[in-house]
C-alpha cells in the first residue's frame, strides 16, 4: 500500500510539471526580457505586417497581454538600454550629452565613458535577494572594465559592448570584442562571431539562443530564481541571419532576420514551457528603439507611425511590446495602458516584493496590477450598446438568450479599472522634445535646428527644420511649440 500511494504522488508531482505548475524556485518569479534591436512596431503580423514571419512572437501576444501604446524612454540604443535598467530618463542617468543640442548621447568604440556608478540596475536589487542574472548580446553601457555587466550586477555575460559594425582592420581600430563573463573570448568578423558583410550571413543569434537555453535549464535544475536580458542585436544594421535563414524572406536579409529571432522567442518559451516554469515566469518581449528608417529597404517597418530611429515621433519611440506569463496573464487580451521599458524596473521589483530605491527619482511605474488585473477585452472602443449589456450585468439580470448581442459588458472595467494616467517624455539628448499625455502629444521641437540657429531667424516666427534623412520633408515649415499631427 505504501509503495501504491509513491507511485501515486509521482504521478501527481510529474502531471503538475508537464502542466507547467513546478515551482523550485520557492515562490519567486523569474524575470525574462527580450529585447530586440531597431525593430519597428510594424514588424510583428500581430500588429499587421503582411507576411506574417513572426509566429511565435503573434503566438505570445495571442497567449499574453498586448501593449500597443508601450515607448522606449530614447531613439537611441544607448540611453534607452540605459533607462531600461535603471528605471531612469537618460536625463537622470546621464545617458546624454550637451556637446550639441537635442542630440542623443551613446557610447560607441571610440568612447570611454558609460553607465554611471551610482546609477543602480535591476539586476543589482535582483541579486541582493537572491537572483542569479544573465546579460546576452547587445550591452552598450560602456566598454572600459569598470562598465562591463559584471560590475554592474550581472553575473553572467556573454556578448559584445558595442553594435557589430565593422569589420575593422585590427591595426588602428579592433573589431568588437565578444565576452564570456569577464574575459573576451573573441572577436565579431573572426573565427565563430564573424559576419560576412556581402551574403549577410552569421551564427550569432543561433549562439544567443543556446547561451539563453543553457541559462534557464542550469538555473532550473538548481532551483535558482534567475532574470535573464536577452538582448539579440541581428535587426540592427548589418542585419544578418544564419544559413537556415537567408533568403527566406520576401523583404530581404532583414526580413530573415526578424524570421530567425522570432524562431529564438519561440524556443526560449517553449523553454519555459518544457521545464514546467512558464507559471513561475514573467516575460516581456520589446524593442529598444523605432525600426531604423533611414536604411529605407534594409531595416524595419514602424507600421502607421511617423519616422524612425533617432526620432522623437512615434515610429521612434512606440515599440512592439508583449507581456507573457501563462497562470497570471490572461491570454489574448489587449491593454489600453501607456507603458515605457522603464516600467520594467518598477515591475519587476514590485512584483519580487522588492523596495524601490528611495534616495532618487523613478520614472516607471509598476504595472503589476495591470498585468494581473487587466481587464480590458481586446475591443479597442466602448459603444452604446454596451450599456445595454453592462446596465444588466450590473443588475443581475441575465441577458436575453434568444438573440445576438453586440455590446458587452464594462462592469469589471468600470470596477476594477487597473490604468494609470501618466505622462510620456520624448528626449533627445537633454531636450524635451515632445510630451504624450492621454491622446495628445506636443511637439516643442521636431528633430531640428539647434537654438543658436533658432535665434538667428528675425521674426521668430516660422523655422525650418532639417528632418533625418528617413523623414526628409521638402520646404517644410514649423513652429516650435505647434501640435503635430501623428497617429496615436
Amino acid at each position: 500500500m505504501a509503495l501504491f500511494w509513491r507511485v501515486v504522488s509521482l504521478q501527481i508531482i510529474f502531471a503538475i510539471g508537464a502542466l507547467g505548475f513546478r515551482d523550485p524556485f520557492n515562490g519567486k518569479t523569474n524575470f525574462v526580457i527580450l529585447l530586440m534591436d531597431d525593430m519597428g512596431w510594424g514588424d510583428l503580423g500581430i500588429f499587421g505586417e503582411p507576411n506574417k514571419e513572426t509566429p511565435n512572437m503573434d503566438q505570445m501576444a495571442a497567449e499574453g497581454l498586448l501593449f500597443p501604446d508601450f515607448y522606449s524612454a530614447n531613439p537611441l540604443c544607448s540611453p534607452s538600454r540605459a533607462a531600461l535598467l535603471s528605471g531612469r530618463l537618460p536625463i537622470r542617468n546621464g545617458f546624454y550629452t550637451t556637446n550639441e543640442r537635442g542630440r542623443n548621447g551613446y557610447t560607441p568604440q571610440n568612447i570611454v565613458g558609460g553607465i554611471q556608478d551610482n546609477e543602480i540596475l535591476l539586476p543589482e536589487l535582483l541579486k541582493e535577494h537572491g537572483y542569479r542574472s544573465k546579460v546576452i548580446g547587445k550591452w552598450h553601457l560602456g566598454q572600459q572594465e569598470q562598465y562591463l555587466p559584471h560590475n554592474h550586477g550581472f553575473d553572467e555575460y556573454f556578448g559584445s559592448t558595442n553594435c557589430h559594425f565593422g569589420p575593422y582592420d585590427n591595426k588602428h581600430t579592433p573589431n568588437m570584442p565578444v565576452y564570456k563573463d569577464a574575459n573576451m573570448v573573441g572577436r565579431y568578423y573572426e573565427g565563430p562571431y564573424n559576419i560576412n558583410k556581402r551574403t549577410g550571413e552569421s551564427n550569432l543569434t543561433q549562439i544567443f539562443i543556446k547561451e539563453g537555453i543553457d541559462f534557464i535549464e542550469a538555473q532550473t535544475k538548481k532551483g535558482q530564481p534567475f532574470f535573464l536580458y536577452w538582448a539579440a542585436d541581428a535587426t540592427h544594421g548589418p542585419v544578418y541571419a544564419s544559413k537556415p535563414f537567408l533568403g527566406k524572406s520576401p523583404r530581404g536579409t532583414y526580413g530573415d532576420a526578424v524570421r530567425e529571432l522570432d524562431f529564438g522567442v519561440g524556443q526560449i518559451l517553449s523553454t519555459l514551457k518544457r521545464l514546467g516554469i512558464a507559471n513561475n515566469t514573467l516575460v516581456f518581449f520589446s524593442s529598444d528603439n523605432g525600426a531604423a528608417t533611414y536604411a529605407k529597404t534594409g531595416g524595419g517597418s514602424n507600421g502607421p507611425f511617423l519616422c524612425g530611429k533617432e526620432t522623437t515621433f512615434e515610429g521612434g519611440m512606440r515599440e512592439p511590446t508583449i507581456a507573457w506569463w501563462p497562470g497570471k496573464v490572461s491570454p489574448g487580451k489587449v491593454s489600453k495602458q501607456v507603458g515605457s521599458l522603464m516600467d520594467l524596473f518598477t515591475t519587476f521589483l514590485d512584483i519580487a516584493g522588492i523596495p524601490t530605491p528611495s534616495d532618487r527619482i523613478l520614472d516607471g511605474i509598476s504595472l503589476k496590477k495591470t498585468l494581473l488585473n487587466n481587464t480590458h477585452v481586446s475591443k479597442q472602443v466602448g459603444n452604446l450598446m454596451d450599456l445595454f449589456t453592462t446596465f444588466l450585468d450590473i443588475a443581475g439580470i441575465p441577458t436575453p438568450s434568444d438573440r445576438i448581442l453586440d455590446g458587452i459588458s464594462l462592469k469589471k472595467t468600470l470596477l476594477n479599472n487597473t490604468h494609470v494616467d501618466r505622462p510620456i517624455f520624448y528626449y533627445r539628448g537633454d531636450l524635451l522634445m515632445a510630451v504624450r499625455v492621454g491622446m495628445y502629444k506636443a511637439h516643442a521641437w521636431t528633430w531640428a535646428n539647434s537654438k543658436e540657429e533658432f535665434d538667428k531667424v528675425p521674426d521668430k516666427q516660422t523655422i525650418s527644420i532639417s528632418f533625418l534623412m528617413s523623414c526628409q520633408i521638402n520646404n517644410l515649415q514649423t513652429t516650435p511649440l505647434e501640435l503635430v499631427s501623428e497617429n496615436l
